[in-house]
């Protein structure tokens, strides 16, 4: 259920995804109050210190706070010290380490799972801050722990100029037209190419949950890379049925569009374009966060049975399925999954985030060895369950 349904009297999902979604900004007071109190900025700080943790320490010169320096991960306790007054931790993929956290993805299960990218989160003292910036996906900025002021802008795209010299892509100028300081647990949907900057109010965490798509330049290079291991494609093409001869430093037009006609018809009558394609958006931005799952085999799921266990996603990977003519496809991590036909219901259910009951209902030896193969790979994972 999303935040929308939670809150009397708010706009509907059709409204938010016909109305502002990459379209303007919305603004909604009091959207998660779980966020609240999940985490202080103690837990964050420790977090960035873990080993394969991405993250970033942003800090401004005392003396002149227009100069910008960045640490990017590993980070060690050494750089927490002697810090400037203004300075920010960013925490890349938080909900990979946190399962509270990780579970809030449900709030936000009217846009397709396959476009999620992480849940960052940015943790500041009093005046610290990023400057000005914009980015080219969408974001969800809701306020955990303190509060922060958001501002935001003109809308900007791939010819919009930085300010040189620095670390950080930074804008030198916004025009301002929302101004409003964030208290936990208020949502702000920014759109991509908006210009935002926001500033802590005091010790303060926010939360950035971000939607990605692939570029134009990452399906091409994947495409690539389908096409170049299979055969077919490797053989040199026939040539353009000739009538005359033609100048011998000349590549005519005929010749040029026949080549094009060529690629254009294998993209478009090739499964490995589907294949390429699945491959992109299932393949995580963190995969050194994807730990590493002790086998677990059919016959040892059976014996746990009924003793109160929970099947879910890892959150650090990525399970996505496709349908067609009724025939189910799964991908997860890049890879396609082969799954017997009596586990694609539960998986389905999986992939749309749900949580299910390891008990006598997926008994059935070919669901055990699929829940067991997808264990052992890190997809899904066993809870138990607390209720």
């Amino acid at each position: 259920m999303s935040f929308f349904s939670d809150i009397p009297g708010a706009i509907t999902e059709q409204q938010f995804l016909s109305e502002y979604w990459q379209q303007k900004p919305l603004l909604i007071r009091n959207a998660l109050p779980e966020l609240a109190d999940l985490l202080e900025p103690a837990d964050i700080m420790a977090l960035a210190l873990e080993e394969n943790v991405t993250a970033r320490l942003i800090r401004q010169k005392d003396k002149n706070p227009d100069m910008w320096s960045v640490k990017p991960s590993p980070l060690l306790k050494g750089d927490f010290q002697k810090l400037p007054k203004q300075w920010t931790l960013m925490v890349q993929a938080v909900d990979h380490y946190s399962l509270e956290l990780a579970e809030l993805w449900e709030k936000f299960s009217f846009i397709p799972q396959w476009r999620r990218d992480d849940i960052m989160v940015s943790h500041a003292p009093k005046g610290g801050s990023v400057g000005k910036h914009f980015d080219f996906y969408d974001v969800f900025l809701v306020q955990g722990y303190g509060h922060r002021r958001w501002q935001l802008g003109q809308k900007c795209d791939a010819s919009t100029t930085f300010i040189a010299g620095q670390p950080l892509k930074l804008l030198p100028e916004m025009d301002v037209y929302f101004d409003e300081v964030l208290a936990p647990g208020d949502l702000l949907y920014v759109p991509p190419g908006l210009s935002h900057y926001g500033i802590a109010e005091d010790d303060c965490l926010t939360y950035s949950f971000g939607f990605r798509m692939p570029g134009i330049a990452d399906l091409m290079d994947r495409i690539s890379d389908q096409f170049a291991g299979h055969a077919l494609f490797r053989n040199p093409l026939m040539d353009i049925q000739r009538q005359a001869p033609t100048s011998v430093g000349q590549i005519t037009n005929a010749e040029r569009n026949y080549l094009k006609a060529e690629l254009l018809h294998a993209l478009e009558h090739s499964a490995l374009l589907d294949d390429a394609i699945m491959s992109l958006i299932t393949e995580p931005n963190y995969p050194d966060n994807i730990p590493e799952a002790d086998e677990i085999t059919a016959t040892e799921l059976e014996t746990v049975l009924e003793q109160g266990y929970l099947l879910r996603m890892e959150p650090a990977s990525r399970l996505i399925y496709t349908e067609q003519d009724n025939v189910s496809e799964f991908w997860a991590n890049a890879e396609k999954l082969e799954i017997s036909e009596t586990f694609v219901p539960w998986l389905k259910q999986l992939a749309d985030g749900q949580t299910l009951q390891l008990n006598a209902d997926l008994a059935g030896q070919h669901q055990l060895e699929d829940i067991a193969a997808l264990i052992s790979t890190s997809i899904l994972m066993l809870v138990p369950d607390e209720q």
